[in-house]
Protein backbone atom coordinates (compact mmCIF):
# COMPACT_ATOMS: atom_id res chain seq x y z
CA UNK A 1 0.00 0.00 0.00
CA UNK A 2 1.17 3.08 -0.67
CA UNK A 3 2.33 5.72 1.60
CA UNK A 4 -0.45 8.38 3.27
CA UNK A 5 0.90 12.34 2.25
CA UNK A 6 -1.54 14.64 3.96
CA UNK A 7 -2.08 17.31 1.13
CA UNK A 8 -4.52 19.09 -0.27
CA UNK A 9 -1.92 20.08 -3.32
CA UNK A 10 -2.23 17.60 -6.01
CA UNK A 11 0.73 19.25 -7.95
CA UNK A 12 2.73 19.55 -4.82
CA UNK A 13 2.16 15.67 -4.60
CA UNK A 14 3.52 14.66 -7.78
CA UNK A 15 6.72 16.76 -7.30
CA UNK A 16 7.50 14.62 -4.54
CA UNK A 17 6.48 11.61 -5.98
CA UNK A 18 9.15 12.32 -8.71
CA UNK A 19 11.65 12.69 -5.69
CA UNK A 20 11.16 9.82 -3.74
CA UNK A 21 10.63 7.86 -6.60
CA UNK A 22 7.58 6.39 -5.38
CA UNK A 23 3.81 6.76 -5.75
CA UNK A 24 1.78 8.38 -2.59
CA UNK A 25 -1.77 7.87 -1.47
CA UNK A 26 -2.94 12.25 -1.31
CA UNK A 27 -5.70 12.84 1.21
CA UNK A 28 -6.91 16.03 1.92
CA UNK A 29 -7.83 15.93 5.82
CA UNK A 30 -9.13 19.11 7.14
CA UNK A 31 -6.36 19.11 9.89
CA UNK A 32 -6.74 22.75 12.10
CA UNK A 33 -3.34 23.65 12.21
CA UNK A 34 -1.29 25.12 15.55
CA UNK A 35 -0.10 28.81 14.66
CA UNK A 36 3.72 28.97 14.93
CA UNK A 37 6.17 29.79 12.88
CA UNK A 38 8.29 27.39 13.45
CA UNK A 39 7.43 24.60 10.83
CA UNK A 40 8.94 21.92 12.51
CA UNK A 41 6.15 22.42 15.50
CA UNK A 42 3.36 22.71 12.80
CA UNK A 43 4.49 19.39 11.12
CA UNK A 44 5.30 17.44 14.49
CA UNK A 45 1.25 18.73 15.43
CA UNK A 46 -0.36 17.95 12.04
CA UNK A 47 1.16 14.43 11.38
CA UNK A 48 0.06 12.97 15.10
CA UNK A 49 -3.64 14.42 13.99
CA UNK A 50 -3.19 12.70 10.51
CA UNK A 51 -2.19 9.44 12.31
CA UNK A 52 -4.94 9.71 14.66
CA UNK A 53 -7.78 9.70 11.84
CA UNK A 54 -6.03 7.41 9.09
CA UNK A 55 -4.44 4.61 11.49
CA UNK A 56 -1.26 4.11 9.27
CA UNK A 57 1.88 5.35 8.42
CA UNK A 58 1.28 8.63 7.25
CA UNK A 59 3.33 11.78 5.79
CA UNK A 60 2.84 15.40 6.47
CA UNK A 61 5.19 18.44 5.45
CA UNK A 62 5.25 21.97 5.83
CA UNK A 63 7.37 24.95 4.28
CA UNK A 64 7.87 27.92 5.82
CA UNK A 65 9.53 31.64 4.51
CA UNK A 66 11.72 33.46 6.90
CA UNK A 67 12.85 36.88 6.56
CA UNK A 68 15.53 38.17 8.40
CA UNK A 69 14.27 41.87 8.78
CA UNK A 70 10.64 40.43 10.34
CA UNK A 71 13.12 37.98 12.97
CA UNK A 72 11.99 34.85 10.85
CA UNK A 73 7.73 35.95 10.65
CA UNK A 74 6.28 35.04 8.85
CA UNK A 75 7.26 31.53 8.31
CA UNK A 76 5.27 29.04 8.46
CA UNK A 77 2.57 31.57 8.83
CA UNK A 78 2.89 32.44 5.32
CA UNK A 79 -0.36 31.63 3.89
CA UNK A 80 -1.57 33.73 6.27
CA UNK A 81 0.61 36.78 5.63
CA UNK A 82 -0.44 36.38 1.81
CA UNK A 83 -4.02 36.55 2.18
CA UNK A 84 -4.16 39.76 3.84
CA UNK A 85 -1.18 41.56 2.12
CA UNK A 86 -0.23 39.54 -0.65
CA UNK A 87 2.96 39.12 -2.42
CA UNK A 88 3.21 43.12 -3.41
CA UNK A 89 2.69 43.51 0.22
CA UNK A 90 5.75 41.73 1.11
CA UNK A 91 7.61 42.88 -1.25
CA UNK A 92 6.75 46.28 -0.18
CA UNK A 93 7.46 45.96 3.58
CA UNK A 94 10.26 44.51 3.37
CA UNK A 95 12.58 47.46 3.52
CA UNK A 96 16.45 47.31 4.33
CA UNK A 97 17.42 44.07 4.96
CA UNK A 98 15.93 41.64 2.14
CA UNK A 99 17.52 38.17 3.44
CA UNK A 100 15.52 35.23 4.21
CA UNK A 101 15.48 31.56 3.75
CA UNK A 102 13.03 29.11 3.14
CA UNK A 103 12.47 26.23 4.81
CA UNK A 104 10.46 22.42 4.54
CA UNK A 105 9.98 20.07 7.28
CA UNK A 106 8.18 16.62 6.71
CA UNK A 107 7.38 14.07 9.44
CA UNK A 108 6.62 10.40 9.21
CA UNK A 109 4.88 9.01 11.48
CA UNK A 110 4.34 5.16 12.03
CA UNK A 111 2.00 5.86 15.65
CA UNK A 112 4.86 4.33 17.50
CA UNK A 113 8.09 6.38 16.36
CA UNK A 114 7.99 10.22 14.41
CA UNK A 115 11.10 11.02 11.99
CA UNK A 116 11.44 14.61 10.89
CA UNK A 117 13.43 15.45 8.19
CA UNK A 118 14.46 19.46 6.74
CA UNK A 119 15.35 21.24 4.14
CA UNK A 120 16.08 24.73 3.79
CA UNK A 121 17.56 27.46 1.25
CA UNK A 122 18.79 30.83 1.07
CA UNK A 123 17.75 33.43 -0.21
CA UNK A 124 16.43 37.34 -0.44
CA UNK A 125 12.75 38.97 -0.83
CA UNK A 126 12.34 40.68 -4.91
CA UNK A 127 11.78 44.28 -4.97
CA UNK A 128 8.70 43.17 -6.70
CA UNK A 129 6.65 39.81 -7.32
CA UNK A 130 7.99 37.98 -10.32
CA UNK A 131 5.40 35.70 -12.59
CA UNK A 132 2.92 34.19 -11.12
CA UNK A 133 3.54 30.74 -11.46
CA UNK A 134 3.96 27.39 -8.90
CA UNK A 135 3.43 27.94 -5.34
CA UNK A 136 1.73 31.23 -3.02
CA UNK A 137 5.21 33.18 -2.22
CA UNK A 138 7.29 31.67 -4.87
CA UNK A 139 7.26 35.12 -6.83
CA UNK A 140 8.66 36.84 -3.93
CA UNK A 141 11.42 34.83 -3.44
CA UNK A 142 14.73 34.76 -5.37
CA UNK A 143 17.36 32.25 -3.98
CA UNK A 144 20.54 33.26 -3.43
CA UNK A 145 22.65 33.00 -6.58
CA UNK A 146 19.87 33.54 -9.06
CA UNK A 147 18.40 37.17 -10.28
CA UNK A 148 14.62 35.58 -10.77
CA UNK A 149 12.39 34.51 -7.93
CA UNK A 150 11.11 30.80 -7.69
CA UNK A 151 8.07 31.35 -9.35
CA UNK A 152 10.46 31.76 -12.82
CA UNK A 153 12.59 29.31 -12.47
CA UNK A 154 10.60 26.33 -13.85
CA UNK A 155 12.33 22.90 -13.45
CA UNK A 156 15.79 24.68 -11.99
CA UNK A 157 13.69 25.51 -8.96
CA UNK A 158 12.82 21.73 -8.18
CA UNK A 159 16.30 20.61 -8.89
CA UNK A 160 17.33 22.61 -5.90
CA UNK A 161 14.67 23.77 -3.70
CA UNK A 162 14.19 23.25 0.00
CA UNK A 163 11.74 20.81 -0.25
CA UNK A 164 14.06 18.67 -2.78
CA UNK A 165 16.78 18.69 0.16
CA UNK A 166 14.15 18.04 2.87
CA UNK A 167 12.47 14.81 0.37
CA UNK A 168 15.91 13.59 -0.65
CA UNK A 169 16.65 12.74 3.05
CA UNK A 170 13.58 11.36 3.20
CA UNK A 171 13.93 8.68 0.21
CA UNK A 172 17.34 7.89 1.82
CA UNK A 173 15.47 7.07 5.27
CA UNK A 174 12.90 5.30 3.50
CA UNK A 175 15.60 3.33 1.48
CA UNK A 176 17.58 2.11 4.15
CA UNK A 177 14.32 1.47 6.91
CA UNK A 178 11.48 -0.26 4.79
CA UNK A 179 9.48 -1.53 7.84
CA UNK A 180 9.56 2.08 9.30
CA UNK A 181 6.25 1.82 6.92
CA UNK A 182 4.86 -1.69 8.35
CA UNK A 183 2.11 -0.81 10.05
Amino acid sequence: MPLIFVSSNENKTKEIESILGMKLKRVNLNIPEIQSIDVEIVARDKVKKAYDLVKKPVMVEDTGLYIQEWNGFPGALVKWVLKYIEKQGICKLVSKNRKAFAKTCVCLFNGKEMKTFTGEIQGEIAEKPGKSNGFGWDPVFVPLGYEKPFSELGEEKNKMSMRRKAFEKVKTFLEKNPEFLKP
